[in-house]
């Protein structure tokens, strides 16, 4: 993708201009065809972008650049939406402010679909860290504080959130309302500090890595 240092260098033309223009409409395109189905192609989310296939790999070597495209960008969306908890004094605000933030923009939606179908970058591994870093910083602050039940973990939070964004309906409007609807029941379980332990053990730090490793 064309980036520019100079804040005075000159307006991109003709195609690059096309291209940037058409880059919001395909990366909207590409989330919503591979939710629905991880196994689509380039030449369908072009049909969903509405722009030729051509337009697609002006901007995306292929599939693969454009799931890394994604997930990057909604690690960057999970980071800024945790620096923002951070910024609550309130523990148990900080938490429930990351939760519903995390839900409500639905950067979790291509996780359990689409882990493992493509080779994690670098860059997606040092913004995976940082978010697991933010996320721990705030639980364990709630934990401290008796916001949430001592015995929730930062493995336990990634395999909840990840249930609670897992809801879908054909309505975009009706799945924002069921997942409000759920992570509300989820936040009232985490909040029980003197309900049953838990069984068993939360998932390992190796089982959650796991997910993305490229699949057989």
């Amino acid at each position: 993708m064309t980036e520019t240092s100079d804040a005075h260098a000159r307006p991109l033309a003709g195609r690059q201009a096309e291209a940037a223009r058409n880059d919001p409409k395909i990366l909207a395109a590409a989330r919503t065809v591979f939710v629905r189905d991880p196994a689509a192609s380039v030449h369908a989310v072009a049909r969903e972008a509405g722009v030729g296939v051509g337009a697609v790999y002006r901007r995306y070597a292929g599939k693969e650049e454009l799931l890394q495209t994604l997930c990057r960008d909604g690690l960057r969306t999970f980071v800024a939406i945790a620096r923002d908890a951070l910024g609550r004094q309130d523990p148990g605000e900080a938490f429930e402010a990351l939760v519903r933030g995390v839900v409500d923009s639905d950067v979790h939606s291509l996780t359990v679909s689409l882990a493992g179908t493509f080779t994690p970058t670098a860059e997606l591994g040092r913004l995976a860290e940082e978010a697991r870093r933010l996320q721990e910083q705030i639980l364990t602050a709630a934990r401290a504080t008796g916001a949430v039940r001592d015995d929730l973990t930062q493995g336990d939070l990634t395999m909840l959130l990840e249930q609670v964004t897992a809801v879908r309906v054909p309505d975009a409007e009706r799945t924002a309302e069921l997942r409000r609807r759920y992570l509300t029941l989820h936040l009232e379980a985490w909040r029980n500090a003197g309900g049953r332990p838990l069984p068993g053990s939360p998932p390992t730090d190796d089982e959650l890595a796991a997910r993305w490793a490229p699949r057989g």
